[in-house]
């Protein structure tokens, strides 16, 4: 059964007698007294349903306390409707797109279970994200022409955004939600650049999504990393890069954010506001995005003639990047569902040592369907997934991720099968029997054996993959002496492929 529905229902009804018992003064007749009255009882209306909507998002991560959060919003509504039908001067016309967008809500929620009709109070219309309201910032790309229409037009009368809409809805879907999910978790970090700036947010997460799917650490063939993807020389201009501690600083969601907000600001003064060819110069530098825009007199990036001299893979950028940012904005109009996650940003702090695998299988994965890694590397970018970080760091996370922490993984059964699995290695498992005597065809024998300490190796081959603890692990040694061994920077303890590690103080 659906929560809150037996209170809906009454809601409903609670709605219906008051528009048709009521009767609306004029505003002018009011007191101040009255006035007073009504304005309280619209923020009465707000913060109900401010509470309603958190326990929607309480009731979809199963927290037990959501149901009972819901029911006593609504009654609160409920209340307020009626204090409006006595109140003197109180417009029960503008309390009604409240009443109307928790019914929207609900129905969005449940699919409209249990006989809850909002068709008897009207139309809705809410273009609201299921994740929540978009953010003003977001709307901005509309903002970016004299006519605020520009955004509108390129998408909707241009096949090649509509060609990638279909692609981000069809073969694309799995990633452009991961992308959203991911995001969210991210959003305060890195929303905040572009908002400083004036600059769309959709934008920023349809290059987000384009680029790295919402994995901080992710990078391609060409060198580029990080959630937006800068390549070493472009980050070096926006003040990316090693920041002398072994972290490159292009991984960090907030400062790359803070990158691709300055680099899109300074694409319109150059280009003004044809948002196609900051895309083309983001994925194919700038200096060929001017050369054609100086070529061609300035002329728009879909004529023909400018189009055909950007590569293909640039072609193929700019319509995804903008479709993936409209769809940021209008998912209900093509029956897309964000996943609805509590995101709500904290921090704490490790009781014992742990590594981000160890916290994820004992953090489980409630509230979270995939589990907490990719949420805790891309929130705490400084750290390898294996990388044993000591006991009273800080790391970021949710409010949700906090408790998890506090209830699995700073003692207990879970916390301790959690860490006895990140010490298991392969070479425990397999069994030596000593020397082995091997028959030869004439009835001879050879004694051979297994490799003694002193023959264990003493220098390793790092191959894709690898890290620093895994090797540690893999010979029996700790991480610092093997970094200090090798002269190795902290946190990060970079490694590469190919590198010759000299495994001092492993024991085999």
């Amino acid at each position: 059964m659906p929560p809150y529905s037996a209170v809906l229902r009454r809601l409903v009804l609670a709605t219906a007698v008051v528009v048709s018992l009521s009767h609306v003064p004029e505003a002018s007749a009011q007191s101040r007294r009255d006035r007073a009255a009504t304005a309280d009882l619209a923020e009465r209306m707000a913060a109900a349903e401010a509470r309603y909507r958190e326990s929607l998002v309480k009731a979809a991560n199963a927290d037990p306390e959501a149901l009972a959060q819901g029911d006593a919003a609504l009654e609160d509504v409920e209340d307020v409707l009626l204090a409006c039908e006595k109140q003197r001067g109180c417009e029960l016309s503008a309390l009604l797109p409240g009443v109307k967008r928790l019914l929207k809500a609900q129905a969005d929620d449940v699919g409209g279970a249990d006989g809850v009709e909002t068709d008897d109070i009207g139309d809705i219309g809410d273009d609201g994200m299921p994740t929540g309201d978009v953010p003003e910032a977001a709307t901005a790309a509309a903002l970016l022409s004299e006519d605020g229409q520009r955004f509108v037009r390129m998408v909707q009368f241009n096949p090649a955004v509509q060609e990638g809409i279909r692609r981000w809805l069809t073969d694309m879907r799995v990633s452009l939600v991961t992308s959203h999910e991911n995001y969210q978790y991210m959003r305060h970090l890195m929303a905040p650049a572009f908002e400083k700036r004036g600059l769309p947010e959709a934008l920023l997460f349809g290059i987000m999504a384009k680029e790295s799917n919402g994995r901080v650490h992710a990078g391609s063939r060409a060198g580029a990393v990080g959630p937006l993807q800068f390549m070493p020389a472009t980050g070096r201009r926006f003040g990316l890069g090693p920041d002398g501690s072994g972290f490159d600083t292009r991984y960090d969601p907030a400062q790359s954010a803070d990158a691709a907000a300055s680099y899109l600001s300074e694409r319109f003064a150059e280009f003004g506001n044809e948002v196609e060819k900051w895309l083309a110069a983001y994925n194919g530098g700038e200096g060929r995005a001017r050369r054609i825009h100086d070529a061609s007199g300035g002329r728009a990036f879909w004529e023909a003639d400018v189009y055909s001299q950007f590569p293909a893979e640039t072609r193929d950028y700019v319509p995804m990047v903008i479709a993936a940012a409209w769809l940021y904005l209008h998912p209900r109009e093509y029956g897309l569902s964000f996943p609805k996650i509590d995101v709500r940003p904290t921090h704490f702090a490790l009781s014992r040592p742990a590594s981000i695998y160890e916290l994820t299988i004992c953090m489980g994965d409630s509230g979270s369907r995939h589990g907490y890694m990719r949420q805790l590397r891309n929130l705490n970018p400084r750290f390898e997934a294996d990388q044993v970080i000591p006991a009273g760091a800080v790391l970021q996370g949710t409010t949700r991720m906090a408790a998890l922490y506090k209830r699995w993984c700073a003692q207990g059964r879970r916390a301790d099968l959690a860490q006895q699995l990140m010490g298991s290695r392969v070479d425990a498992a397999l069994v030596r029997t000593g020397p082995i005597e091997v028959v030869r065809p004439e009835g001879t024998t050879v004694a051979t054996g297994v490799p003694t300490p002193a023959s264990a190796p003493r220098e390793h081959r790092v191959a894709r993959g690898e890290t620093l603890v895994g090797i540690a692990r893999q010979y029996g040694c700790e991480a610092r002496e093997l970094a200090q061994a090798n002269r190795l920077q902290a946190p990060s303890y970079a490694i590469r492929v190919g590198q010759r590690l000299r495994l001092e103080g492993c024991s085999g």
